[in-house]
This record gives C-alpha cells, sequence and structure tokens, in this order.
C-alpha cells in the first residue's frame, strides 16, 4: 500500500489527457513531412507567448536589469581601482593566449612597481611655474611680433611673474644706499614698459654724482677728487631687454651691463663676510652677473656664433655650479643639438636626467631623440610587426613612452598637427606652455634626424594605453597634475588653443553594461505600468524577430525535397 498523496480526480485526468497529446504529437512527427513540423513549432511558440502573463515580462526584464546594475558596479569598481575592465582583462588574459597572442602583463606589472618608486620620490610642486630658460627678448622679438601681427603674445600674469623675479634676483635691501638701485627697485615694479625704460636711462646719468675729498698739499688751499660711481648693470638689463629692437643691439648692452656689474661682483665678493647687508648684495650681484652672461650666450647663439655660446655657457657652469635655478644646461643642450654634438649631448643628459634633479620636456625629448637616432633611419612598422622590435627599438620606443607621459602634449607641436606661438617667459612643467617652449626650439633638431619623427608619429599614442586611470597612480613619474589646464590659460594668449591632457577613455563594456542596464530597468518600468500593451509588443518583436527564420525555413523546404527533411526530422 501506498503511502503518498492521492491524486486528485481532475489532476488524473489532465494527466492521462497531456500523455495522450503527447503520443499523438510524437507519432505526427514521426510520420508526418516538414510542413506539418513547421507549422507543429509555430503554433507551439505562438501557444507558449500567448500563455505569457505581464508579470513574467515584469520579472523577466527587472531581473535582467538588476543582473546588468550588479556588473557594471562591479566594473566600474574595478575599472576605478585598477584602470582597466575586468571583462577585457579575463578576455585578454584566457582567450589570447589561445588564439596565439603574446600577454605583457608581466612587464607592465614590473614598469608599474618601478613608476610607484619613482612616485614615492618625488616631491615636486603640483603647479609650480618655472622661469622660461629659453625665453626671448622682449623688444628684439616680443615686440616684433606684436609689430606684425597686432597680436600681445604675453598674458600680464606672465609678465607679473617675469616683474616679480626681476625684484626677487635684481634688488636687495640695501638698494636705498645706492641711488641708481634705488631707482631700478621702483622700476622693476613699473607696469608701463615706457616708464621702466625712462626709468633705466635716469639711472644711467646718476653716475656724474660727485663726493668731495679733501686732502691738504697745501696749508691754504684744498684738493677736490672727483670719484665716478659704478654704473647700474641691472639699467642696461632692461634697456637690453625692452629697449634694443634687434639681437645686435641687445648684445651691446649687455657687453656693457658685464663691464658694470662684473666690478660691482668684485667688490661685493670681498665685503661679503663683513655683515648680513653685504652679504645680501653680494648675492643680488652674482644673481646679476649670471644673468648677464647667460643673455650674451643666448644673443651668441641667435647671431650665429654657436661655438662660442657653447663655450660661454660651459664657462658659465663651471664658474656657478651651484646657480641652477637658471637651467644653463637646457640650453646648453639646444646649442649642442644645433652643431649635431651628440656625444656632449649625451654627457650632458648622463649628469643632469637625475632622479633627485625635476624632469623638464628638455631633458625627456632630448633622450628619446638620441635613442631613435640610433635605429630612425631604418626603422618600419611593417618590418616591426612582422619581426618584432629589436632591442634598440624597444629602448627607443620606451624613452618616447617615458617623454611623452611626462608632458603629452609635445608631439602634436613636433608632427605640426597644432600650430606654434612664441613661447611664454614662464612654463609650467608638463603643461602646453613648456611643450610650446620645447618645441619652438627642438622642432629643427628632430627633423634633422632622419626617421625620427616617424618613429614617434607611429608609438607616441601607445604611451596612453600604459598610464592607469584615474591619474592619481602614475606610470614612470608623479601623478599628472589636475590643475596644468587652468595655469597655462593664464600663461598662455587667448589667441591659443591651449592643449588639454588626452584622458583615458571608459571601456566598451562599461559603457554597454551600462547601457544594458537602463534599457532593461525602463523595459521593466513600462511593463509594470502598461503590461497589455507591453505584452502586444513584445509579442510583435518576437514574431518580427522569427520572421527571418521562418523564410529561410520555407525557401530550404521549396529547394530540398520532403523525404530529406523527414530523414533529418528522425535524427
Amino acid at each position: 500500500m501506498s503511502h503518498g498523496r492521492r491524486l486528485s480526480p481532475r489532476a488524473v485526468c489532465l494527466s492521462r489527457d497531456l500523455f495522450h497529446f503527447v503520443s499523438e504529437l510524437s507519432c505526427t512527427l514521426e510520420n508526418a513531412e516538414f510542413p506539418a513540423y513547421c507549422f507543429m513549432m509555430d503554433y507551439t511558440v505562438s501557444m507558449f507567448l500567448n500563455t505569457l502573463t505581464p508579470k513574467f515580462y515584469v520579472a523577466l526584464t527587472g531581473t535582467s536589469s538588476l543582473i546588468s546594475g550588479l556588473i557594471l558596479i562591479f566594473e566600474w569598481w574595478y575599472f576605478r581601482k585598477y584602470g582597466t575592465s575586468f571583462i577585457e582583462q579575463v578576455s585578454v588574459s584566457h582567450l589570447r593566449p589561445l588564439l596565439g597572442g603574446v600577454d605583457n602583463n608581466s612587464s607592465n606589472n614590473s614598469n608599474s612597481s618601478n613608476g610607484d618608486s619613482d612616485s614615492n620620490r618625488q616631491s615636486v610642486s603640483e603647479c609650480k611655474v618655472w622661469r622660461n630658460p629659453l625665453n626671448l627678448f622682449r623688444g628684439a622679438e616680443y615686440n616684433r611680433y606684436t609689430w606684425v601681427t597686432g597680436r600681445e603674445p604675453l598674458t600680464y600674469y606672465d609678465m607679473n611673474l617675469s616683474a616679480q623675479d626681476h625684484q626677487t634676483f635684481f634688488t636687495c635691501d640695501s638698494d636705498h644706499l645706492r641711488p641708481a638701485d634705488a631707482i631700478m627697485q621702483k622700476a622693476w615694479r613699473e607696469r608701463n614698459p615706457q616708464a621702466r625704460i625712462s626709468a633705466a636711462h635716469e639711472a644711467l646719468e646718476i653716475n656724474e654724482i660727485r663726493s668731495r675729498v679733501e686732502v691738504p698739499l697745501i696749508a691754504s688751499s684744498t684738493i677736490w677728487e672727483i670719484k665716478l660711481l659704478p654704473k647700474c648693470a641691472t639699467a642696461y638689463i632692461l634697456l637690453a631687454e625692452e629697449e634694443a629692437t634687434t639681437i645686435a643691439e641687445a648684445e651691446k648692452l649687455f657687453k656693457q651691463a658685464l663691464k658694470a656689474g662684473d666690478g660691482c661682483y668684485r667688490r661685493s665678493q670681498q665685503l661679503q663676510h663683513h655683515g648680513s647687508q653685504y652679504e645680501a648684495q653680494h648675492r643680488r650681484d652674482t644673481n646679476v652677473l649670471v644673468y648677464i652672461k647667460r643673455r650674451l650666450a643666448m644673443c651668441a647663439r641667435r647671431l650665429g656664433r654657436t661655438r662660442e655660446a657653447v663655450k660661454m655657457m660651459r664657462d658659465l657652469m663651471k664658474e656657478f655650479p651651484l646657480l641652477s635655478m637658471f637651467n644653463i644646461h637646457e640650453n646648453l643642450l639646444e646649442a649642442l643639438l644645433e652643431l649635431q654634438a651628440y656625444a656632449d649631448v649625451q654627457a650632458v643628459l648622463a649628469k643632469y636626467d637625475d632622479i633627485s634633479l625635476p624632469k623638464s620636456a628638455t631633458i625627456c625629448y632630448t633622450a628619446a631623440l638620441l635613442k631613435a637616432r640610433a635605429v630612425s633611419d631604418k626603422f618600419s612598422p611593417e618590418a616591426a610587426s612582422r619581426r618584432g622590435l629589436s632591442t634598440a627599438e624597444m629602448n627607443a620606443v620606451e624613452a618616447i613612452h617615458r617623454a611623452v607621459e611626462f608632458n603629452p602634449h609635445v608631439p602634436k607641436y613636433l608632427l605640426e598637427m597644432k600650430s606654434l606661438i612664441l613661447p611664454p617667459e614662464h612654463i609650467l612643467k608638463r603643461g602646453d606652455s613648456e611643450a610650446i617652449a620645447y618645441a619652438f626650439f627642438h622642432l629643427a633638431h628632430w627633423k634633422r634626424v632622419e626617421g625620427a619623427l616617424n618613429l614617434l608619429h607611429c608609438t607616441w599614442e601607445g604611451t596612453f594605453r600604459m598610464i592607469p586611470y584615474p591619474l592619481e597612480k602614475g606610470h614612470l613619474f608623479y601623478p599628472y597634475p589636475i590643475c596644468t589646464e587652468t595655469a597655462d590659460r593664464e600663461l598662455l594668449p587667448s589667441f591659443h588653443e591651449v592643449s588639454v591632457y588626452p584622458k583615458k577613455e571608459l571601456p566598451f563594456f562599461i559603457l554597454f553594461t551600462a547601457g544594458l542596464c537602463s534599457f532593461t530597468a525602463m523595459l521593466a518600468l513600462l511593463t509594470h505600468q502598461f503590461p497589455e500593451l507591453m505584452g502586444v509588443f513584445a509579442k510583435a518583436f518576437l514574431s518580427t524577430l522569427f520572421a527571418p527564420l521562418n523564410f529561410v525555413m520555407e525557401k530550404v523546404e521549396s529547394i530540398l525535397p520532403s523525404s530529406l527533411w523527414h530523414q533529418l526530422t528522425r535524427i
């Protein structure tokens, strides 16, 4: 005797009817031709769709929306933490080796660890503005541009920073003791260029002042000794920078400034240990002398006397090795590249391309140029894709990626994808202003190396596939400053379109899951609010979806004999 539950008479009848229906259906399918089979399939599908209630559609779309939403949240969290899509990473890690690809995750991980250690050692301020070591002359170059084009190449913010630099380097607390320096202290604060030039001329005229010294040669008379005060070196600097209309005129004025500044420097050097006041004067006179010699070297470089300029820069760096604020080595690198003295350029880079020193676009891109020079003349993208990169080519590509990560705006100017303007007097490292200042002077050097720009064109965009996202993580350098765009807009003129850091785009799977989640959520809401109408739309959509399949099946039926389909259905 069975101890289970007994079925009701109604359930027994339904089971019997279902058994007879299935038996008849199986017999029909075994003996029927293909058209009858297709008809029964259509009938079964339509009967299944008619039995679905609106609650089923609500549950289906709601469940799909929930699942896609969970996938979206997980993808977004993974992307924010690791900088890549989880689905994409799994696909590349598992499917690419099966398809014969090469996984570079190990090398990327090692590079990332090196980048983290570099970023930990970097303590550079994010948006510190630096004096442009290759800045032009206002009177001989910037003003000439204004006369020709009617545009102002310098912004008020940039010129105000220059005025602050001049007050810091060329003035001290004891300037009131020397009348000419007192006038120049006011001149550096003037906003009007003509007022500054007039003050410089006034300071130069003060050297005619005489001091009276009594010498008792004869008892009844005295002798008047006339003592000329030293000429004001900073007045000559201002006139050379702003009044001279050619480089040759500026060089003459700087030579006069050198004569006056060297005398002041030697006198203050002897008295620097007599007190804090004399020490401040010596520090000011040192800054003035270094500035004059550096600008004289730049004048020689502009006038085509490049070897003379290199000698002056080397002597200046030997005489004042601790004054790195002027970045004279960047002027030296540019002059050596003009001479094509690549061995000397490498020697300078070996000294200044150090982790303890702040990097610059000049250092990074010059190092990349030297490595590209070794392989660029024979480099071919097609050949490299077939045989792979050699060791020298890999070093060149890595150097380019390093340079592009430091300043991603430079390649567009070197490849002439963006038009150049006159560089500002101040630059923001890793910003558009630094890119303009570098490309303005170094574009000719890249063009001189055969194939260098072609190698840069083929490889520079690959850098952004390695830079993590978000930018707080960095790769080889400290994180890219977010405030560079704002600072560059203050430094660069309004008619220039500021280059913005190329942000990494969101992965495809995050966008796909976001769209899927939104679409299914909307379907669930509409099905809940309008069940009958959405049911009609669902049936129409499915009928339309299966219409091509039915059409293909009818065509196949008309071509192939029915006996063949009968044998296939039995199989």
